[in-house]
């Protein structure tokens, strides 16, 4: 079914496609590939693209396919010079390269003796409400979350969420407002203790993700230069491990700059977006068939993946992997997300080759 799909072809359609504002365009695109293929795809409520093959009863392993259509600002147009193995553009690599190589594998193997769900999200980089969605409806015996690794299994990810920290005091005139109420005065005390707030509260690590990061990412306040405001703010990502979750470190940064460097300040420390998911940090166990059989097929290191990634909303229920071809960033820098973002097409094959191995060795009957 699947000796039709061009894989190439495909990639340079979707980067050259922009979606870092709207998905529809691409999404559409996709939909109308699979139909083309043969399949009858699906949108759900929450926007994600969904296609299965194989055996709809509860026998059999149940692999599903994971990655995202959506790209981060600005967009970059395709670009490929004649004869080179290079795509260049906005989404070669994060994620519409993953993406292609899922697809070819998707529409390549038979399942005989299990299923394969294609599930495709519309917000990755942005809200991250379809991976949520899909991992209450879901019940899987595999994920495969694609994503730049270099074609390593990825075992695990740190969780991710952002927030920012507020100091309030007293506004007014720069020569009669003194120093301990001045909240812009009081950031240098709020940065210090970020600095040491690791070590301090006693944060877990794991032996595969490392330890914790926080990382103080913007400022806000004061709008004259002879005026201290009544407020300022600092906005902060925070990379998770277990046991710790989104709310969990918000209540503790709370309490411990309320303990060390409040004052005659007040601080508070707010999620943004609290109502929305952040992603969650997993690990999965490297003697996983899952992370055997696709790391037998690729040839590449079992490691954890450098970014935030779905993978973690999956990982719950059942044993997760990121993989695809591509990388996060090179010797001379970024890659994704970055101005001169790009994938290997022999990389995109490469991908596609060892995810039919591996799918066919999972679903199908020896």
């Amino acid at each position: 079914m699947g000796s039709d799909f061009d894989l190439v072809e495909f990639h340079a359609d979707a980067v050259a496609i922009p979606s870092h504002e709207d998905v529809t365009e691409m999404r559409d695109f996709l939909l109308e590939t699979l139909s083309d293929a043969g399949m009858a795809p699906e949108v759900d409520e929450f926007g994600n693209v969904l296609a299965s093959r194989g055996r709809g009863d509860d026998d059999g392993t149940h692999v599903v396919l994971n990655t995202h259509i959506d790209t981060v600002p600005p967009h970059v147009s395709y670009d490929r010079d004649e004869g080179s193995d290079v795509v260049r553009g906005r989404g070669a690599c994060d994620a519409k390269g993953p993406l292609a190589s899922l697809l070819a594998a998707f529409l390549r193997v038979e399942p005989s003796d299990g299923r394969l769900t294609l599930a495709i999200t519309p917000d990755e980089e942005t809200l991250m409400t379809g991976a949520a969605g899909l991992a209450e409806r879901l019940s899987a015996d595999g994920y495969v979350v694609g994503e730049p690794t270099g074609l390593d299994v990825c075992v695990g990810a740190r969780g991710q969420c952002e927030g920012t920290i507020t100091i309030e005091g007293e506004g007014g005139h720069a020569a009669s407002v003194p120093a301990a109420t001045n909240p812009v005065a009081g950031l240098a005390a709020v940065l210090e203790a970020l600095e040491r707030y690791d070590d301090a509260s006693g944060s877990g690590d794991t032996d595969v993700l490392g330890g914790p990061k926080l990382t103080p990412t913007g400022l806000e306040g004061g709008g004259a230069p002879n005026r201290v405001p009544g407020r300022c703010r600092l906005t902060f990502d925070r990379r998770t491990v277990p046991p710790e979750t989104s709310e969990s470190f918000r209540r503790d940064l709370q309490a411990y700059l309320e303990e060390r460097v409040a004052g005659a300040r007040t601080i508070s420390v707010d999620l943004i977006r609290p109502d929305t998911p952040f992603p969650k940090a997993f690990v999965t166990d490297e003697d996983d068939e899952l992370v055997r059989t696709l790391r037998a097929a690729s040839g590449g290191d079992v490691r954890p993946f450098g970014a935030a990634t779905e993978a973690g909303f999956f990982a719950a229920t059942a044993p997760t992997v990121v993989f695809g071809p591509g990388v996060l960033a090179d010797e001379d820098g970024a890659v994704a997300h970055a101005e001169r973002e790009y994938v290997a097409v022999s990389a995109l094959e490469a991908a596609a080759e060892a995810l039919e191995d591996a799918l066919s060795t999972l679903v199908t009957s020896s």
